[in-house]
This record gives C-alpha cells, sequence and structure tokens, in this order.
C-alpha cells in the first residue's frame, strides 16, 4: 500500500494475496490492521492523501497475469503503485498499460549491484515510465561485512544519488532489519543516514523491518525530520523466538 501523505511523503505496504483477491468489495478494510499502526503518527502535519499499492506484494501475480493483476488493482480504487520488476516488458510497455488504467508509478526498486554500470539504464527507464523515485532495497551482505562497509556503500550511494538529482529524480533507500542489527557497537543504519546527504539520499521507511529489528520508527522520525519521504506498511505476524513473520 502506497500512501502520500500532506506534506508530499508517500507510505507503501502489503496486502496479503486472499485480502487482495477479495478487496474488490471491501476497499481498504484488508489493510485496516495496519492501518491502526499508521495511525500513531499521521499528525496534522503529516495527513495521508493518497493511498497506493506497492507492487512486489502480488509479485506472483503479476508473474503469471500482469495485466489482469493491474487491472484487479485499479478496481479496487489504488491510484499510486511501487514497482519491483517490468516482468519481461520494456518501460513502454509498463507505461502505457498504467496510464490506460489510470495508475501513477511513483517509485520503483532497482538492483544496487548493477551499480555503477546500469544507472544510465535505471534513469532512462524511471524518466520513460515516469518516476519520482528511484529505490534500492538491498544491498550484498558481501559488501558490508563491517562499518567501512557501510561508509563505502553510503559513499557509493551519495554519488548515486548526484547523478540521480542531476537526472531531476530523488534516490531513496528502503530498509530490511539487518540495518538494525549492532556491528563493532554501532548501528548500520544510524551510519548510513549520518554519512549520505539527506537531499542525495532519502529513507523509504520498512515500518514491519525496522520493527523487526527491535528499533521504534517514530524515534527516527524525530531525529530525521523530512528524511523519509516514502514508507512501507505491512502487517505483521508471530515467528520463531524474538522474530516475527511478514505478512505478505
Amino acid at each position: 500500500m502506497t500512501m502520500q501523505t500532506g506534506n508530499g511523503n508517500r507510505e507503501t505496504g502489503n496486502v496479503g494475496r486472499r485480502e487482495f483477491l477479495g478487496a474488490a468489495g471491501a476497499g481498504l478494510a484488508a489493510v485496516s490492521p495496519a492501518l491502526r499502526y499508521v495511525s500513531r503518527f499521521s499528525l496534522p502535519v503529516s495527513r495521508i492523501s493518497k493511498v497506493g499499492l506497492q507492487l512486489y506484494t502480488v509479485r506472483d501475480l503479476l508473474r503469471t497475469d500482469f495485466e489482469g493483476t493491474l487491472k484487479k488493482v485499479a478496481a479496487i480504487g489504488y491510484k499510486e503503485v511501487e514497482l519491483t520488476d517490468f516482468f519481461g516488458r520494456t518501460s513502454s510497455e509498463v507505461k502505457a498499460l498504467l496510464d490506460g488504467l489510470g495508475l501513477s508509478p511513483v517509485s520503483m526498486h532497482f538492483d544496487y549491484a548493477k551499480l555503477p554500470a546500469g544507472l544510465d539504464a535505471m534513469i532512462a527507464d524511471a524518466h520513460t515510465v515516469g518516476l519520482s523515485y528511484i529505490t534500492f532495497a538491498w544491498i550484498d551482505e558481501k559488501l558490508r561485512p563491517d562499518i567501512d562497509g557501510w561508509k563505502r556503500v553510503a559513499e557509493s550511494l551519495n554519488k548515486t544519488g548526484e547523478k540521480v538529482k542531476a537526472a531531476g529524480l530523488q534516490l531513496a533507500y528502503h530498509n530490511h532489519s539487518y540495518e538494525f542489527k549492532p556491528l563493532q557497537g554501532q548501528l548500520p543504519y544510524d551510519v548510513l543516514l549520518a554519512n549520505t546527504d539527506p537531499k542525495l539520499l532519502q529513507g523509504e521507511m520498512d515500518l514491519f523491518w525496522i520493527t523487526d529489528g527491535g528499533q521504534d520508527p517514530l524515534a527516527y522520525f524525530a531525529k530525521y525530520p523530512g528524511r523519509f519521504t516514502q514508507v512501507h506498511v505491512k502487517d505483521m505476524g508471530p515467528g520463531p523466538g524474538p522474530d516475527h513473520t511478514m505478512v505478505d
């Protein structure tokens, strides 16, 4: 689910497959548990004005029926989406389909491993589809073995952010829980934020993953005002031991 708040922030989250298939008549009722959590921080200065869907949620359905699944997304009433893959189609083909359904693609998750050589292609696709954000959602473990590794990632994201900004787009980073596991006495996520320029790298805060990592998203919103312009909202279930299960 993607939401745009009154100050321009967007929030994106997941709705389960069963809920998705039955949501045409039920609207957003299926994701009300997640929305109860959103209410904790939807203050007057940050009201949610638009709701959309992170298409990663329905990736298996898209893989088997791309056009039909997007039609269902539009029929439910979503206006904004976050892409995760073109599923064998060109960016122009995806753009035409989204336009025909009245769906606005705000962001897309791209592959960090394809940097730096693949950045020009990412930017070109982003322009073709009409994105506002180029977002990275995963850093390979071998690139982040220690704090120095995270500082190198930050340097790479700053350089990438400069080129993305020059192209009229915004770079963003989507967290998981590994960024909140202490490393050499520090939290990698804090290191990443401290070593990147907010104008070049904004945050797409995943509320499930930061909570799974034992941290409070509200504390980060307060500490870094304006840094998080996208937010993922998804349901959480019990998991083994201290872990949680992402309801996807």
